[in-house]
């Protein structure tokens, strides 16, 4: 059996304006921390494609695209949408509770 999960705490629920992304850098991890209507999702910051940064990315409802090619990603399945993009994103389970965002670690 296994023991309880641990969270690994990344920022407030209020660092994230609805429709935005922001990068949060903790223990060797870059994550992509996004805010769709309220409901907060987190990936891997950097692109399967190329050197993009998803955090300076264009968030259009569920999607993130990709600065570096224009690429896009399906922010809370991690499945590239749009190519040049093919290898999904990872994504991390999410919790929110007292107004922090953590992931489980």
């Amino acid at each position: 059996m296994s023991g309880p999960c641990k969270y690994l705490a990344l920022c407030q629920a209020s660092d994230v304006a609805p429709g935005k992304v922001i990068k949060v850098e903790k223990e060797g991890l870059t994550l992509a921390v996004f805010n769709i209507d309220g409901e907060f999702f987190v990936t891997d910051d950097a692109c399967t494609h190329g050197p993009g940064s998803l955090s300076e990315g264009e968030v259009d409802g569920d999607l993130v695209e990709c600065d570096f090619h224009n690429g896009a990603f399906n922010i809370r399945t991690g499945e590239a949408v749009v190519a040049p993009c093919m290898i999904p994103i990872k994504t991390y389970k999410t919790l929110q509770e007292a107004g922090a965002i953590s992931i489980e670690a």
